[in-house]
């Protein structure tokens, strides 16, 4: 077992929903755990798919909570947006973007390849320093409340089965394949160092 929690970061594009599922569930659950987005711009649905309500990162979810109330209270409580982003608040200030934080973990969580595929970009293109390795796996979750909130157990779930292995560097293959077989979900890895 790690002589220390683990560092946990997870990852989604907009730093909304699935990354901040997880974060609730991981910190509920005694993890050191930060959440974050690869995105440029946080995206939020809008009145229309082609329509997306778009925000900077620097945007507090207070503001963007206020923004959505004063455009259409009805539709944003009736899609869940006003109830995640009134979790969000109560968890952190504002959404963060991946590529800002230069902090270290001990793993990396990712919720859609592509953001498994710019966390790797952008971990691959920092100056090693200490070459602490960090295991990045990426846990394919679709953007939705509900699937969330399994994918959030999921990976707390994963994060916990790490936590109490022996030696994380070589019992992780093992563990990944046997969350690949009983999730039915494919799990992509690689290691990095910092």
């Amino acid at each position: 077992m790690p002589a220390h929690p683990l560092r946990v970061a997870v990852v989604c594009s907009s730093n909304q929903n699935r990354s901040m599922e997880a974060h609730n569930i991981l910190s509920k659950r005694g993890f050191d755990v930060r959440s974050f987005g690869t995105g440029t711009h946080v995206k939020l649905p809008g009145p229309a798919p082609d329509k997306p309500n778009i925000y900077d990162f620097k945007t507090t979810y207070e503001q963007m909570y206020n923004d959505l109330v004063r455009k259409d209270k009805e539709l944003y409580t009736q899609n869940g947006i006003l109830h995640m982003l009134d979790r969000n608040k109560r968890i952190k200030t504002r959404p963060e973007r991946f590529q800002s934080c230069k902090e270290q973990f001990d793993l990396v969580i990712t919720c859609e390849e592509r953001v498994y595929d710019q966390v790797l970009e952008d971990l691959n293109s920092r100056e090693q320093e200490t070459f602490q390795p960090v295991h990045v796996i990426n846990v394919d979750i679709q953007d939705n409340h509900e699937e969330a909130t399994l994918g959030a157990f999921l990976i707390c779930e994963l994060c916990q089965c790490i936590q109490h292995t022996d030696d994380m560097e070589n019992e992780m293959d093992e563990l990944l394949q046997e969350f690949e077989e009983k999730s039915h979900r494919p799990f992509l890895h690689t290691v990095c160092f910092y």
